[in-house]
C-alpha cells in the first residue's frame, strides 16, 4: 500500500511543530520531510537531518528539471521539499509529513492530489498573537509582520481538506491521529485489499 503524504500549514502561534512531534511520538511510521534550502547552516544543523543545503545554481538546476514537490522563496533564499526522497517513503508505505506555508501546500495539492492536507489553527487571532508573544525572542516588528501573514494565511483556508484547532495540544494530536487511521481505511487507498475474495463467484 502506497503511504500517506501529510501536508500540515497554519499560521505562526498555531502550534504546529509541537502537536506534530506529539502525535511522531505515538506512530512508528511517520517521518518529517527534509527540506532543501539556499541558506547558510547555523552552527547546530546537520546537513540531510535539518535541511539539504545547496547553492542558488544546483537549486534552480533541480527546479528546472522538476525534481521539487513544492518550492518558494522567503528572505533572499530558496526552500523547497524535493520529491525522490518523499516518493520512496510513500513507495514504502510510509507517511511523510510536510509542515509548510499554504503556497508551497497548494503547489503540493497540484502536483500530488492524494495528499492529505491539514489547516492547523489557533482558537483565534488573540491567542496567535498571545502566543507568539510568550516566546519572547522577536521584536516587536517581527511579530507585527508574523500576525500580518497569518491573516493571510486563512484566505488558503477552504483549499484544505480539513481544519483542525489547536486549543489543547493532546486533544488536537488524538485528531490527527484519527484523521490519518481515517485516511488509511479509505478504500481508494486500499485498491488490492481483499482482491481474491471480489473475484471469486458467490453461489
Amino acid at each position: 500500500m502506497t503511504g500517506l503524504l501529510v501536508v500540515v500549514s497554519g499560521p505562526s502561534g498555531a502550534g504546529k511543530s509541537t502537536v506534530l512531534k506529539t502525535v511522531m511520538e505515538k506512530r512508528s511510521d511517520m517521518f518529517f520531510s527534509v527540506s532543501a534550502t539556499t541558506r547558510s547552516p547555523r552552527p547546530e544543523e546537520v546537513e540531510g537531518k535539518d535541511y539539504f543545503f545547496m547553492g542558488f545554481e544546483a537549486f534552480h538546476k533541480l527546479r528546472l528539471e522538476g525534481r521539487f514537490l513544492e518550492w518558494t522563496q522567503y528572505a533572499g533564499h530558496c526552500y523547497g521539499t524535493l520529491y525522490d526522497p518523499v516518493m520512496k517513503r510513500l513507495n514504502n508505505g510510509e507517511t511523510v509529513v510536510l509542515d509548510i506555508e499554504t503556497n508551497g501546500a497548494t503547489q503540493v495539492m497540484e502536483r500530488y492530489p492524494a495528499a492529505v492536507s491539514i489547516f492547523l489553527t489557533p482558537p483565534s487571532e488573540a491567542e496567535a498573537e498571545r502566543r507568539l508573544r510568550s516566546r519572547g525572542t522577536e521584536s516587536e516588528e517581527t511579530i507585527c509582520n508574523r500576525l500580518e501573514v497569518t491573516r493571510g494565511c486563512f484566505r488558503y483556508i477552504d483549499r484544505y481538506q480539513y481544519i483542525v484547532i489547536n486549543e489543547i495540544i493532546e486533544e488536537t494530536a488524538k485528531t490527527l491521529e484519527a484523521i490519518l487511521t481515517a485516511e488509511r481505511a479509505r478504500t481508494g487507498r486500499n485498491p488490492g485489499l481483499f482482491a481474491d475474495f471480489r473475484k471469486q463467484r458467490i453461489d
